[in-house]
């Protein structure tokens, strides 16, 4: 991933406003002694990751629900839309992920992650595509020499109900095609049980094997019950090495939803400012249209900030939502909407 490029993002200040606080308290260094980290040697074990995750501070699921809400009224200037409807176009995985996927359904949206309207260079290119693994030597080939990154998820996807030798397997094969990013799911099941040492140690070997590329966890927020758990199950992977954190597979819902990306925003940033090192997220699952992407920038850059405002640093898994952020944006350069059939099919 690029580092920050703060030139190409001029209409980062129209975003603000007044910062909005954690739904909990703050995270001081404290709260991380005796938390092993990826190469220290430390000997795992449930009960200190336990103590270390039931010690964050509690979230105030109310007041999580509140400040998402008053967030998704900011209105945007005009003069400030186009520049975020350009900036979602530049952080999409545009995502295949059927049992139907075909060689030449990939290339399709390949051609479309490139150029999404061939009609107008000026649109950006998507931040990544992603696919299952037999598909990401297809992928790897069309996009190369272009900015998109080739994504592919792993791990027994979407359940991660597998063994760790298959789990590694399967990265290996996205890896060894040429992956550049992996969409890892942690094992809801061992989380929800209180086996945090089985999660940590997968996703700590699943990072290992990733090599350079880029490791998202997948939490599938949905199954983890309260907004308590999305905090803990975000500082745990964190802590295994992660270097961004996945709201859902969009197999299931509920799934992104702005209460859940508020609590892993702040989580992000908390981590940040605890370990020094910073960690992205990506919202997936039902993020269909523009209006709800913007919404999803403005309450990044009012929870982590604006160094979060990057495709280095926030993406939005989806299929359809390409199609609305093209069609707005062509609102915004021409006055009239474009039907939808203006655009290809994603």
């Amino acid at each position: 991933m690029a580092a920050n490029d703060q030139n190409a993002r001029p209409g980062l200040d129209v975003l603000a406003g007044t910062t909005v606080s954690a739904p909990g308290g703050a995270v001081t260094d404290t709260a991380l002694a005796g938390v092993p980290v990826p190469g220290s040697g430390a000997v795992l074990s449930d009960a200190a990751l336990r103590r270390a995750l039931h010690g964050l501070p509690g979230v105030d699921q109310t007041g999580a629900q509140a400040r998402a809400a008053a967030l998704a009224t900011r209105s945007i200037k005009r003069e400030a839309k186009l520049w975020a409807l350009e900036a979602a176009v530049r952080m999409v995985d545009l995502t295949t992920l059927e049992g139907a996927d075909t060689p030449g359904k990939v290339r399709g949206l390949c051609a479309k992650a490139r150029h999404p309207d061939p009609a107008d260079p000026a649109v950006p290119p998507v931040a990544a595509v992603c696919v299952y693994p037999d598909l990401v030597a297809v992928a790897k080939g069309e996009l190369a020499g272009s900015q998109v990154a080739v994504a592919s998820v792993a791990t027994a996807f979407p359940s991660g109900r597998a063994s760790l030798a298959v789990k590694l397997a399967d990265v290996a094969e996205a890896v060894g095609a040429g992956a550049d990013e992996v969409d890892m799911v942690i094992d809801r099941g061992a989380f929800l049980a209180g086996r945090y040492a089985q999660v940590y140690e997968e996703v700590r070997a699943v990072r290992e094997a990733c090599g350079s590329a880029h490791l998202k966890v997948i939490l599938e927020t949905g199954e983890l019950a309260t907004l308590d758990n999305v905090s803990r199950a975000s500082w745990l992977v964190m802590l295994a090495g992660a270097d961004f954190i996945k709201t859902s597979t969009g197999k299931l819902q509920p799934a992104a939803t702005p209460p859940v990306a508020l609590v892993m925003l702040s989580a992000v940033r908390d981590f940040a400012a605890a370990t020094g090192r910073r960690v992205g997220v990506k919202v997936a699952g039902g993020v269909r249209t523009a209006k709800e992407a913007i919404r999803y920038l403005v309450l990044v850059r009012e929870t982590a900030g604006p160094d979060w405002l990057s495709p280095d640093y926030f993406r939005i898994g989806a299929s359809s939502l390409l199609n609305d952020l093209l069609m707005q944006r062509s609102k915004q350069l021409t006055g009239a909407y474009a039907g939808p059939d203006y655009f290809t099919l994603d």
